[in-house]
């Protein structure tokens, strides 16, 4: 028995779908969500795409013991689903998201960590109330250029990956408070990073890093505590500035390269 069928055996009626997506979630408030795992992850029952007023989607492995039932390829009918404000498909055997993604405009939770993805459609770039993005563990070589059309985007995490370049549009997104760029392939940051005034959370540990851009300290509302210091900048070839100072958190940062410029001009 499968995932839909075991669920709307329990809550019969003239409107089935509707009531077995009645789940109480405290964590949804009451949104309308369902949960795929198992088998049914290989292959999604088609049913599924005709719950045209689902909200929250979960298609990931349930624990860890379920690995071997994961989910190759998201099936294009995923743009029926028009209502969806959170999709998570983690932790499958993803090499592509179909163009189709683009069309869920309500989507507001997107987690597409530990697949194998190289690269995201450009229609990606369309969800604009879109303000968390998972897109850790994947085979990425640069921050997709389509991301930094999310206005809306709070949180983004492309840690572990192979990423070597980060585009300068990354400017554009002003609301953003939480990018993990750990355990990459960065030699530098572009001075648009250093825009970006609502981020909290930087966390740039263990890339190629030698430097930082000269105005890396007007990111004044970034936390430097004790404990996050070893996310921040750990792992790293830094030489302007030495690590040591880089430990002194955004006002040393900028004050070292303030002391470098008055040098240089004297």
């Amino acid at each position: 028995m499968d995932a839909v069928t075991s669920l709307q055996c329990v809550c019969p009626g003239p409107d089935p779908l509707w009531r077995y997506l009645a789940e109480h979630d405290p964590k949804y408030k009451g949104k309308k969500k369902l949960k795929i795992s198992g088998r049914e992850l290989v292959s999604v029952p088609p049913q599924v795409f005709g719950l045209d007023q689902l909200q929250v989607l979960e298609m990931s492995p349930e624990r860890e013991s379920c690995l071997r039932y994961r989910m190759e390829l998201l099936p294009q009918e995923i743009s029926c689903l028009r209502n969806l404000t959170c999709l998570y498909v983690d932790s499958n055997n993803l090499k592509k998201i179909p163009a189709e993604i683009g069309t869920l405009s309500c989507l507001e939770r997107l987690t597409l960590s530990n697949n194998h993805l190289s690269s995201l459609p450009a229609e990606i770039g369309a969800l604009q109330r879109l303000h968390s993005l998972h897109l850790a563990n994947n085979s990425l070589t640069e921050l997709p250029v389509p991301l930094c059309q999310l206005r809306s985007l709070t949180f983004l995490d492309v840690s572990d990956n192979k990423i070597g370049t980060i585009p300068s549009s990354i400017r554009h997104l002003e609301k953003l408070e939480t990018l993990l760029l750990l355990f990459n392939s960065l030699e530098s940051l572009p001075e648009d990073v250093c825009v970006l005034r609502n981020l909290r959370t930087l966390w740039l540990g263990n890339n190629q890093l030698q430097s930082l851009p000269a105005a890396f300290g007007e990111l004044v509302n970034l936390d430097w505590g004790y404990n996050y210091c070893s996310c921040n900048f750990e792992g790293n070839p830094l030489e302007s500035p030495p690590p040591e100072v880089c430990s002194r958190g955004p006002e040393g940062i900028r004050d070292y390269f303030l002391s470098l410029h008055r040098i240089r001009r004297d």
